[in-house]
């Protein structure tokens, strides 16, 4: 019988619980301190918290603990050392210091740097965050516990994830506490941001995947034509879930709820095989753990199960690739969540002032948030009909977007629209209010409720990089608003025309409509919105002077962290396409050509027999056939030459940003000319022959 959602819900976790109830009080009061308020730890508190903390690991089953953290390779790493401190007399004691608790010193030379560390400075540091709380991991064969860290250098240039998005939290608490002090509010000491991102996935039989050298190299189909069904007939998304899916999920949701990650949703995706988890938001730096935590956990356990969880944003050509909404909000340490509308809108004019420094926030910032939403694999999804556009826009909704529009007519708001009582016309099933307004899945930024959902970003990526931009976007806005207002002579008529002048100043990046249309397209070029249809084309964003000087004024990034960031781009984009380069050519010349070349000679050879069985047969539906195969065979033959050559050009570009340029014109250019006749011989090519698993076999066999 399995055990209680309640039973093991945290159980892996030292939560708050847990602390009030191992340490002295003294020492439990100070700890709080540390993490409510940013009060400098108390090396003796760090001493006590790390004993205890060590205790209840080792209750639990663990041997080793790790500085657990998320270095700019987009995962997450670790280095695990024993508990045991052996003694002389051949005993050993199981001993876990403060300062092991604190810090730590990872190899600061062998990840990605962009340049601020070179192989001589090896030198790094690993800092305890916390206010993400430590917890033990749990495989078959392990019990380890993780003490989440930022990671910086020796110089403290931030290596990471974490880094930049505790400065962004704490900037934009700085300047929302500015915004709320002009309202009266003086009680509120911090603002928290929170994040819910749903991770959406695809889940493969193990053994299929093992066939497929694409999904193992690269984790995205290279080859691949569609089969006869796909999901035109809309019958996957929110379907009956497949038994062995089912099991999956459930043993998934046990392991989550076990590290205090409070998966809740469940259900079918649109594409076959695919599918989503979605969690109750938490603190931002704490959903961001907890998500690559979503992410591990589900391809662990999908392993165990004989099954493969792809993360790749599109692993099938043809049909809806994968994303991460980020849904995002802020509230006070009172609980105030300063998304929230209420029930009049129109009255409320500190949500309003909020809503347009948002508004303008997005409209200066849009290639940035753009940016923060690039990965190679997002250059697939973006811009299809199953992702938002690459054009940033703000979905308001009806209610809201009558606010601001009431605004621009008469300079003034004095109604809200209420939510209408639905109806079905059966008697027999409930009426209730309607939401304000309906819900717009093409809008890259769309206003939910009492949140934005940033529905751009990657279903691989950490969501650090959306928050942190999100976060520092709208704090540079809200300073230069409360400057201007803080010297304002009547700051009720300020705040009031400054709600005005910006919301019809930044008018243009509101749109409520179809984002998936041709028309929009058009249109947001009128209105003068950047279409960024790629990342390589998204990093100069990164290091442009405005942002440059906006992410060093709130103490987020330097300019030679953003740089070295910029150059980890380029080259992950590069390295991306360098191996699927190499992984078609290798599967084009090991495996599809040698296949083809086989059934030709069989096709030859049966069709002498059969002209010398029957001379007088029509064969020229064979004839035919093999005409086919032999024209796209030497259109295939010649488009490996031509990718083999393209990679060769792009190794020998020493500039980042040159070669990522290369790879994304000329290499993957050359990658769709090899694929397009290698689809049409799958086709042409009997199944027995033909040397890799199809779509079919992939996406229907779970």
């Amino acid at each position: 019988m399995k055990q209680d959602i309640r039973e093991i819900f945290g159980a892996n976790v030292f939560s708050d619980a847990v602390m009030k109830e191992r340490l002295p009080k003294a020492a439990y009061k100070k700890m709080k301190a540390t993490i409510e308020s940013g009060a400098e730890l108390d090396p003796d508190v760090a001493d006590i918290v790390a004993h205890e903390m060590k205790e209840w690991a080792i209750e639990k089953g663990a041997t080793h603990f790790t500085h657990w953290f998320q270095p700019l390779t987009g995962i997450t790493a670790e280095k695990h050392d024993a508990f045991i401190d052996p003694q002389h007399d051949g005993t050993t004691l199981l001993r876990f210091s403060g300062k092991e608790l604190i810090k730590g010193e990872p190899d600061a030379s062998s990840f990605p740097s962009g340049g601020l560390r070179a192989t001589f400075e090896a030198r790094g540091y690993t800092a305890w965050d916390c206010t993400s709380p430590a917890f033990i991991k749990e495989t078959p064969h392990s019990t380890i516990l993780c003490i989440p860290t930022a990671f910086c250098s020796y110089k403290g240039e931030a290596l990471d994830m974490k880094t930049p998005l505790l400065r962004s939290m704490q900037a934009i608490s700085l300047q929302v506490l500015r915004i709320l002090k002009l309202f009266g509010n003086n009680e509120v000491k911090q603002i928290i941001t929170y994040a819910g991102p749903e991770q959406e996935y695809f889940l493969v039989d193990k053994e299929t995947f093992l066939k497929r050298k694409d999904l193992i190299f690269t984790g995205r189909t290279l080859f691949g034509a569609m089969p006869p069904k796909g999901q035109e007939m809309d019958d996957h998304y929110f379907g009956v879930i497949p038994e062995r899916v089912l099991g999956f999920m459930d043993q998934f949701n046990r392991e989550l709820w076990k590290l205090g990650i409070s998966a809740k949703t469940q259900h079918n995706e649109v594409a076959p095989a695919q599918h989503e988890l979605a969690p109750i938001y938490d603190q931002t730096n704490i959903a961001t753990d907890h998500n690559q935590l979503v992410m591990e956990t589900a391809q662990r356990v999908a392993d165990q199960m004989g099954m493969k969880c792809l993360l790749h944003e599109k692993p099938f050509y043809g049909i809806n690739g994968s994303g991460k909404h980020n849904n995002w909000s802020m509230a006070t340490d009172l609980g105030e969540n300063l998304l929230d509308p209420g029930d009049t809108p129109h009255e409320n004019v500190q949500f309003l002032l909020i809503l347009a420094a948002i508004i303008r926030a997005v409209d200066e910032n849009a290639e940035l948030l753009r940016l923060s939403a690039s990965t190679p694999g997002n250059d697939h999804r973006l811009g299809g009909h199953e992702a938002p556009p690459s054009i940033i826009s703000i979905f308001l909704g009806e209610q809201l977007q009558d606010v601001v529009d009431q605004f621009l007519d008469a300079g003034e708001a004095t109604r809200s629209i209420e939510g209408e009582e639905y109806y079905s016309g059966v008697h027999s099933l409930p009426t209730f209010t309607k939401d304000v307004t309906d819900r717009n899945r093409t809008s890259p930024f769309a206003f939910t409720g009492n949140k934005f959902e940033f529905r751009m970003p990657s279903s691989s990526q950490s969501i650090a990089d959306p928050n942190i931009v999100i976060n520092t976007i709208v704090a540079d806005v809200l300073s230069d608003m409360a400057d201007q207002l803080e010297e304002a002579e009547d700051l009720s008529m300020a705040i009031h025309d400054m709600i005005k002048n910006t919301m019809r100043k930044h008018y243009r990046i509101l749109f409520n409509g179809n984002g998936y249309s041709e028309e929009w397209v058009e249109e947001a070029k009128k209105r003068g919105l950047p279409n960024i249809k790629c990342m390589v084309d998204a990093i100069p964003a990164l290091v442009s002077d405005k942002s440059v000087t906006m992410f060093e004024k709130h103490g987020v990034f330097t300019r030679a962290e953003l740089e070295s960031r910029a150059e980890i781009m380029y080259e992950t984009y590069a390295k991306t396409l360098h191996i699927e380069g190499l992984t078609m050519i290798d599967m084009a010349k090991k495996q599809i050509l040698p296949a083809c070349l086989r059934y030709q000679s069989h096709l030859a050879e049966s069709l002498i027999n059969i002209k010398k069985a029957t001379p007088d047969l029509d064969v020229s539906v064979q004839e035919s056939l093999m005409t086919d195969i032999q024209h796209n065979v030497t259109e295939f033959y010649a488009a490996i030459g031509d990718l083999e050559e393209a990679v060769h050009q792009a190794e020998k570009i020493e500039d980042a940003c040159s070669q990522g340029h290369f790879y994304h014109d000329v290499v993957s250019a050359a990658m769709d000319r090899l694929r397009a006749p290698a689809d049409r011989l799958e086709m042409l090519v009997s199944k027995n022959n033909w040397p890799l698993p199809s779509y079919g076999d992939l996406i229907f066999e779970v």
